[in-house]
């Protein structure tokens, strides 16, 4: 009986010391009902076979060297950033508007009105000012952020009661969360300098103070002390920490239950859609506190378009807001503006700007933050998967 058994499932018995070969009748059999894998007597369908070669081709391409892993995130920051520089630029503008400027003489903020204005007297190259320190900054800051991820992630798997599986969703989700908070604030901290460098570049309009990386880093150290790079750290941190935790706990989420109910499709759309779900729900959220009901009602007939692009309303943006305020304190040898840390940077701009100067800049934000995240999680992919196929050939 255990002959017939073993011929008729054509498996090789361990620990038998024999090797039994189906026959060709059973080989027959078998490919019409779809049985190929057995497991200690169990047959599995190839329908139910081909979810866990997915997810076993996923592995193999997550298990890259840790210099390859950093390459892959690096680039695929830097990617991100070019590709939506022009945004990134107009939002910064409009943020640092006010700070200098006195309100009620300020136009009326139009993103095309400011577009044209940046073509016409800086050039259509203006539109990518300060972007090599960008990339300087990004090659660093996203190799760190998705490396530091991993080993976030495999360190708090392994406590106890955090374990990864099936039947245990809300610890994976608790470790993706965690994991991507720790992350982000790594990155942002290790990086930090060369963020408030590119933000000095990329506000200059006429006038041009701060020349190149080397420059601008000697001349705030120069006027400023060397804590004048660290201006508006705190800021960051606070919204850096919670922004990235839910953008990478959203997206492995999405893309986890996506390949394992298509395991078919592509890996590089998958990305791109799934990152781009997550920088929605990044940049966004549920919270129903006042002064985001507000902030956004004053920002008048674009609430609509918001609200309709996004779905929800905006939770970190005066965080990011402020951070850029404080970078600019004393840049170009002005004056400065705020003086009493955090809190008081958000007392004086609600004061002297109203609600509607949190705000500012948020709409051309919002455009650049979807294509942003499902850039940098596509690019991020794609470079794993050569990467991991190069090392593969060699």
């Amino acid at each position: 009986m255990a002959m017939r058994t073993e011929a008729r499932v054509g498996v090789v018995v361990e620990g038998g010391g024999q090797r039994t070969s189906s026959s060709s009748n059973s080989n027959s059999n078998n490919s019409n009902s779809g049985v190929g894998v057995v497991d200690g007597g169990r047959a599995f369908s190839s329908s139910q076979k081909q979810p866990a070669v997915g997810l076993q081709q996923q592995q193999q391409q997550s298990q890259i060297g840790t210099v390859s892993q950093l390459l892959a995130g690096g680039i695929a920051g830097a990617v991100s950033k070019t590709c939506t520089a022009p945004l990134a630029r107009l939002t910064i503008l409009f943020q640092v508007q006010g700070m200098h400027s006195d309100v009620a003489t300020m136009s009326k903020a139009s993103i095309w009105r400011e577009a044209s204005r940046i073509a016409g007297e800086e050039g259509f190259r203006a539109f990518w000012r300060g972007n090599l320190v960008t990339i300087a900054h990004r090659l660093p800051y996203s190799s760190v952020s998705f490396y530091a991820y991993e080993r976030y992630k495999h360190v708090l798997q392994s406590v106890p009661g955090l374990e990864g599986n099936r039947e245990n969703v809300t610890a994976d989700v608790c470790v993706r969360l965690l994991s991507g908070g720790l992350a982000g604030i790594t990155a942002a901290s290790a990086t930090y300098p060369l963020d408030l460098v590119r933000t000095r570049l990329a506000a200059q309009t006429n006038v041009i103070y701060y020349r190149g990386i080397g420059h601008t880093l000697r001349t705030i150290c120069r006027d400023e002390g060397i804590f004048g790079l660290y201006k508006g750290l705190g800021a960051t941190l606070l919204g850096v920490g919670p922004s990235i935790a839910i953008s990478f706990s959203v997206y492995e989420t999405l893309r986890s239950s996506w390949q394992l109910k298509r395991p078919e499709d592509s890996t590089v759309l998958v990305s791109l859609a799934c990152g781009s779900l997550s920088g929605i729900a990044s940049s966004t959220a549920s919270a129903t506190h006042p002064i985001y009901n507000k902030g956004l009602k004053s920002i008048g007939p674009n609430l609509k378009a918001i609200r309709a692009g996004c779905g929800s309303k905006p939770a970190t943006f005066p965080l990011d807001l402020v951070r850029r305020r404080m970078q600019l304190e004393g840049a170009g040898g002005r004056a400065r503006v705020y003086n009493t840390g955090l809190f008081g940077t958000f007392g004086h701009i609600v004061r002297s700007e109203g609600m509607r100067g949190l705000y500012r800049g948020i709409l051309p934000e919002y455009y650049k933050v979807v294509p942003s995240v499902g850039i940098v999680f596509m690019t991020y992919e794609t470079m794993k998967m050569l990467l991991s196929n190069n090392s593969a050939n060699d």
